[in-house]
């Protein structure tokens, strides 16, 4: 299946709407942080996070 010529909108959208997927949505100007590990993102959004557990 070539999924090259479908946006990403499309494709975040299809995965948000799965059952083990969760999605955030950070919106503009606002702070977020994610820690793994060692590494470590601060940063503002717009941005869309997806937790995905599948």
């Amino acid at each position: 299946m070539d999924l090259s010529n479908v946006s990403t909108k499309a494709l975040v959208e299809e995965l948000a709407s799965r059952e083990a997927v969760e999605k955030m949505v950070v919106e503009p100007y606002e702070e977020y942080s994610i820690t793994v590990g060692e590494e470590k993102i601060n940063d503002a959004g717009p941005v869309v996070i997806l937790r995905i557990w599948d």
